[in-house]
């Protein structure tokens, strides 16, 4: 009864990890030691309390009713202003921009507006894990262009280049990237913007990690010549403002293909909850401090995290962007999966395989620093007692 396009659809590498993470459970082992998890891609932070008090404020006057399917004007308004200031590109909040239920929904109504079946669909590996799923649902063909640690994971436009072909359709890019926290430099911005204009292809940038680079402001591709008129920008509060559970983004987009996305978003949402529509508002207005201060947390935990890590022998690109690190493993002569399952089994600490992220991700590990100092610190030990446990079994 199941449709043959779903029923073909993989179980998510992360999701099937994160049933031994449950199974191995939380508490104390036999050695009293508790769970360390380096899994999941969540803040580890509270959203900041005025976003959480406006959110109150909210539910007590009673505005609990739909928004307009677009979303509450005054939030368009000041996303608009936001991307405004991050980017140089202006939208109007008026028929521009539409609130999502998350940065998911977003790329769900993204590809859904601009895929054809038989469409390809090109995108950089190792990535979201829901990349090649989505552009499978929308009977669409992904197409994955492999990065590798010795480039940095940066993509290369040429590699893009050569994996388009007549039935390119849509150029689908995230940066910084999750799992490898790589950014666009302007020349690679430039030559994949010239690329999909040379193409006419449509560019769906994922930015959900655009406010979290850390040592100099990320590039967008929508900056660049031709690139507004033909980008789906997609961005959200969950990572930068720690609301992942208020479930809120945005796509900021030309008239006609906001009126595309609506189109769907009408019929499959109606709209984002109201009341976390009026808290993303008031995290636009007056969160930029606390957004700022996580932002710094973040990157005194990636300093100490690839430090340890490189201590450990375990070579790491320097994330840019991001809450992950992406060490290799491969020295270990395990592959990312048994490497997963024995550290979290005899050192009680969970990271993801690398695989999860597609094939060019293998001989990889994530490890998001998405927790405190104290907790990375502990998890660096384990995982020196883990490699040094491997070394000696290997002697034997």
């Amino acid at each position: 009864m199941v449709a043959r396009h779903v029923a073909a659809l993989p179980r998510s590498g992360i999701r099937e990890f994160f049933e031994l993470v449950r199974a191995a459970g939380t508490g104390p082992d036999e050695r009293g030691r508790r769970l360390i998890s380096l899994a999941i891609g969540e803040p580890d932070f509270d959203a900041p309390w005025h976003v959480r008090e406006n959110a109150i404020w909210s539910l007590e006057r009673g505005r609990t009713g739909y928004s307009p399917n677009l979303g509450l004007l005054p939030l368009r308004a000041a996303i608009a202003d936001h991307v405004a200031e991050e980017t140089g590109v202006r939208y109007d909040p008026a028929d521009e921009v539409l609130v999502t239920v998350g940065v998911s929904q977003g790329l769900d109504l993204a590809l859904r507006a601009l895929v054809e079946p038989g469409d390809e669909v090109v995108f950089h590996e190792p990535c979201y894990v829901s990349y090649a799923p989505s552009v499978a649902l929308v009977h669409g063909r992904p197409v994955a262009v492999p990065t590798t640690p010795a480039r940095g994971f940066a993509l290369d436009p040429d590699d893009v280049a050569r994996a388009c072909t007549p039935r390119t359709r849509v150029l689908l890019l995230n940066f910084p990237c999750n799992p490898t926290g790589a950014v666009l430099d302007d020349r690679t911005a430039d030559a994949l913007a010239r690329l999909a204009c040379e193409r006419d292809l449509a560019v769906v940038a994922d930015e959900i990690y655009a406010e979290l680079t850390f040592d100099e402001p990320g590039r967008s591709i929508l900056s660049r010549p031709g690139m507004r008129e033909r980008t789906v920008l997609l961005r959200g509060f969950s990572k930068s403002f720690a609301m992942t559970g208020f479930r809120v983004g945005y796509a900021c987009a030309p008239r006609h293909l906001i009126d595309a996305l609506n189109r769907i978003h009408q019929y499959a949402m109606l709209c984002a909850p109201a009341p976390a529509q009026e808290a993303a508002l008031e995290a636009l207005r007056h969160g930029r401090a606390g957004r700022l201060a996580m932002r710094d947390q973040y990157r005194l935990r990636r300093n100490f995290v690839t430090r340890s890590l490189a201590e450990l022998g375990l070579p790491c690109v320097r994330p840019a962007g991001a809450f992950y690190a992406f060490p290799s493993i491969a020295g270990t002569g395990l592959s990312s999966r048994e490497f997963a399952a024995r550290l979290l089994r005899e050192q009680r600490v969970a990271v993801v395989p690398g695989d999860a992220f597609g094939p060019s991700g293998e001989g990889h590990v994530r490890c998001a620093f998405a927790a405190s100092l104290p907790l990375l610190e502990e998890a660096m030990d384990r995982l020196r007692l883990f490699l040094a446990g491997l070394r000696r079994g290997r002697r034997r």
